[in-house]
This record gives structure tokens, C-alpha cells and sequence, in this order.
């Protein structure tokens, strides 16, 4: 069978629940992001949660991109690899050059009411198989012979994002 190349996206939700110190230093400075960026389109103080700015403030939607600036620095932390996601050794091996940050929900009074999200678009993998709910991928590389594969568990938040087939 001809390879089939795809690409995994880990779309990690940040809220008040996260324990992790990395988790806690994004939540908090995404919040402190959104809350001063929230200034420029809330000058008179009319609003107060993300979706009312969505709503009624022109160029509010911008805000995923100036909150993403406050987010940037703890990906770096990561070295290219993407969180939570591990083999079936338990091991890390998923790596992402890609990602997408979002704000899901927030409130400039209520800090407890922000949620953002962080998708994370995996470098393109080739899927052998795939055994239960596990899938068999390995690094696309034009190795020929033995290739070194991962075994790994499909599970909420993870999605296949594309599928490249051969022509």
C-alpha cells in the first residue's frame, strides 16, 4: 500500500483549571494580554466578555492575534514538540513547526471565565496502519529499508487535520 501522509492537530484547551506551571503561566499572561489589548476596543467600558467585543466592536477580532503575542514565548519552551501527546512508550515524539492561537472566552472582570486555545498542527507523518484506536506512523523520510515507528492512542482533542494520498 502507497504511503499516506497526514497531519495531526492537539488542540489544548487553557483555563482555570490547569495545574501544569506552564499551563498556569499561559493562562495568566493570555489573560493579562487580552485584558490590556481589550482597552483599545472597550474605551468607553461598555463590554465586558470577549464575545460581547466579538459582537459589537469593530476590529475586535483582532484580539487573537495581539493575545497570541503573550503565548509565543512559552511555545518556544516547547522545542518544536507538541504537549500531552506521547507513544505508546509513553514517550513524546510528536513535533509541530505550526500553530493556532485562539481565545475561546474571557471576561474583563472575571478572570476564572478565561479560556483560550492552542492548536497545534503536527509536521506531516505517514500513517501505516491502524490497530484499534492506535495508530502506526513514523517521521516521513525517504529512508529506505527499517523505519522507526510510533504507536500512538488516539484521543480527545487529537484529530487528523489532512490527508495526502498518493497520486
Amino acid at each position: 500500500m502507497p504511503d499516506r501522509i497526514i497531519t495531526l492537530c492537539y488542540r489544548k484547551i487553557i483555563d482555570i483549571s490547569a495545574t501544569r506551571p506552564w499551563e498556569k503561566l499561559v493562562f495568566d499572561d493570555t489573560y493579562q494580554e487580552f485584558w490590556m489589548q481589550a482597552q483599545l476596543y472597550n474605551q468607553e467600558r461598555r463590554f465586558r466578555s470577549f464575545g460581547e467585543l466579538l459582537q459589537h466592536a469593530p476590529g475586535a477580532e483582532q484580539l487573537h492575534f495581539l493575545v497570541s503575542a503573550a503565548a509565543r514565548g512559552y511555545l518556544q519552551q516547547l522545542n518544536g514538540v507538541v504537549p500531552d501527546i506521547v507513544n505508546n512508550l509513553g514517550k513524546h515524539f510528536l513535533t509541530f513547526s505550526k500553530f493556532q492561537f485562539e481565545i475561546i472566552n474571557s471576561d474583563l472582570l472575571d478572570k476564572s471565565r478565561h479560556q483560550v486555545a492552542i492548536n497545534f498542527y503536527a509536521d506531516p507523518l505517514v500513517w501505516h496502519e491502524t490497530i484499534d484506536n492506535f495508530l502506526l506512523v513514523s517521521a516521513k523520510t525517504e529512508a529506505v529499508g527499517e523505519v522507526l515507528t510510533h504507536l500512538m492512542q488516539l484521543q480527545p482533542y487529537l484529530s487528523i487535520y489532512s490527508l495526502q494520498t498518493p497520486e
